[in-house]
């Protein structure tokens, strides 16, 4: 069908039961799609406000997927998309060719990343900007005559996207427990320098291409890591000749309070990948950002094609939409704000804490918070039936999206809401979450 649809109610159930044939939905189940269809139609978005086809208005408390940093209903990224795509919508640039949007995106990135990142590789996410990462770091030892260097590390609860090597290095075991056809030489470690150490005397630094990590957590939980912990992994992934990949999809672009998330901890890595809030989730756009030292090796090694690369790497209208979200980033101060009103969002935390006793430990840094709950405190005891799940349907009746992790026994609530979030909308969001967290504890009663 080509008709275009209203909101009525008839056309609403339309819509849901479409939904239900045709639209096989990510990281959702399939089961509960066929049930109950769509949970939510959203229709329109408006700073961090998300509306439905029946009209009801949400707080968008983990800014979609982690990604709409600058808020939702920027006019200027449609119209710097428009006059993009009527003057250059897509060229490749493989075989050297180029454009503009791609080379000044390019040069900005180097202008923002920590000093020695200098280089972009484009992809279209975050999945496939880890899964380059890896194969980059695999390339680059081979060029420097040790092939054998090609296991990858992570850190157990860690998450780096759902392609096959992404998934492959993500810690949380469910996520890999979906395909029986997971890439090979992918290890994880508990997060302790130790059980790094311990690692590479059981493996030999000579086996191991790299060490990847986001500096904070996200679908795992919002972990922060130990203290000094990415100081002295970057030392000992530098004494054996072993390469440091951020996982910034998450953390980069202001979400943490500074620009890229490493930069909280004091370190510069050889890899960064990004994506999402490099266009705010206006455009399909990541990268991996490598060191000035891995560009000029491959310079010098390489003989012949890059053998990598993805249709849509450097797509001029993607480009051209992450330049102008930038500028606003930066324009409107968006870091700055995330710092402070990450401030404001942990102390409203902290007030729950005081007023529920079934939550524990409260964390966050910049707008990245989580919320653990427990059915006692001193111990640190979870429910035997998680109630992260029944707090967020309580929300999402009131009108505050936000997610429940349960993955290996956690019971933990996470909210990421954008950057242009006040004073206002943080207290908004905390009154709803005691009205929610009040409910589920009655019901429990």
């Amino acid at each position: 069908m080509s008709q275009v649809l209203s909101t009525s109610t008839t056309d609403r159930e339309v819509l849901a039961e479409w939904d239900k044939k045709h639209f096989l939905h990510p990281t959702s189940s399939i089961k509960q799609q066929q049930e109950e269809g769509p949970a939510l139609i959203f229709t329109e978005g408006k700073g961090i406000y998300l509306k439905d086809t029946e009209g009801k208005e949400y707080i968008d408390g983990l800014s979609s997927l982690w990604n709409v940093n600058i808020g939702h209903g920027r006019e200027e990224l449609g119209k710097v998309s428009m006059e993009q795509m009527a003057k250059l919508g897509f060229s490749s640039t493989f075989a050297t060719f180029s454009h503009e949007p791609a080379i000044q995106l390019a040069a900005k990135i180097a202008e923002i990343t920590p000093e020695g990142l200098d280089t972009v590789f484009f992809t279209s996410g975050g999945s496939e900007s880890n899964d380059t990462a890896f194969k980059l770091v695999r390339h680059y030892w081979k060029l420097k005559g040790l092939p054998d260097k090609k296991k990858i590390v992570s850190r157990r609860k860690s998450y780096h996207g759902v392609a096959m090597g992404a998934t492959s290095a993500t810690g949380l075991k469910p996520f890999r427990d979906f395909t029986t056809s997971l890439a090979p030489d992918f290890y994880y470690v508990d997060s302790t320098p130790e059980a790094f150490k311990a690692f590479i005397e059981a493996e030999g630094a000579e086996t191991i291409a790299a060490f990847i990590s986001e500096p904070i957590q996200g679908t795992g939980g919002v972990h922060l890591p130990p203290q000094d912990y990415f100081k002295e992994i970057k030392a000992i992934c530098e004494e054996h000749n072993i390469l440091f990949i951020a996982d910034e999809v998450i953390t980069g672009f202001g979400r943490t309070g500074t620009f890229f998330g490493v930069e909280q901890f004091g370190i510069v890595p050889d890899l960064m990948s990004v994506a999402k809030g490099i266009t705010s989730g206006y455009a399909a756009l990541g990268g991996v950002i490598i060191s000035r030292e891995i560009h000029n090796d491959l310079i010098e090694l390489s003989d012949g094609l890059f053998m990598h690369g993805y249709t849509y790497s450097g797509h001029p209208t993607a480009c051209a939409v992450a330049l102008k979200n930038i500028e606003i980033i930066e324009e409107e101060d968006l870091v700055n704000n995330s710092k402070l009103m990450g401030e404001e969002m942990l102390q409203g935390f902290k007030w729950l804490q005081q007023e529920h006793e079934i939550i524990g430990e409260v964390r966050g840094l910049g707008l990245m918070g989580a919320i653990e709950i427990v059915k006692d405190r001193k111990t640190n005891e979870r429910f035997a039936d998680p109630l992260a799940p029944k707090i967020v349907a309580e929300s999402l009746k009131r009108g505050l999206i936000h997610r429940g992790v349960i993955y290996e026994g956690a019971d933990t609530l996470i909210f990421a809401p954008p950057l242009t979030i006040d004073k206002y909308e943080i207290n908004k969001m905390i009154n709803i979450l005691n009205e929610a967290i009040g409910a589920v504890k009655k019901e429990l009663a």
